[in-house]
């Protein structure tokens, strides 16, 4: 199983049933749930933390396990927020998507890492198009 065939729905159900067998939903609340996305996400960030260029590549090589389990403990939490709240992730990615095209025209932002704000005097206003 990888990702070229694997239905989000499918990982939801995974996470669902190891969760039910252990007898976790009692548990599971939107906030609780929220603070393991950004438990787990911060940890995954720790990894890199005061790290190089060069140090992040050789990461990305020598502990790329370890990464690779902070990476699946953020996307276990995303899938079991989004189950137990009945959210449609794909849905939710292609409506986000739809909005930070708006908010990020290609012509304005390629190249360009600067966050969008609206009340600043460069930036780009969705209303209006200028």
């Amino acid at each position: 199983m990888d990702d070229k065939d694997t239905m989000v729905e499918h990982l939801k159900d995974l996470v669902r049933k190891f969760c039910e067998d252990r007898d976790w939903d009692q548990f599971h609340n939107p906030k609780d749930l929220a603070i393991g996305i950004s438990t787990e996400a911060n940890e995954l960030l720790e990894l890199f933390r005061f790290k190089s260029e060069e140090e992040m590549r050789a990461m990305m090589r020598e502990e790329r396990k370890e990464i690779g389990e902070e990476l699946a403990d953020v996307l276990y939490f995303v899938l079991r927020f989004a189950q137990k709240n009945s959210f449609d992730l794909t849905q939710e990615l292609i409506n986000k998507l739809k909005i930070n095209e708006r908010k990020y025209p290609v012509e304005r932002s390629r190249g360009s890492n600067k966050k969008y704000r609206p009340w600043t005097k460069n930036a780009y206003c969705v209303s209006c198009g200028h």
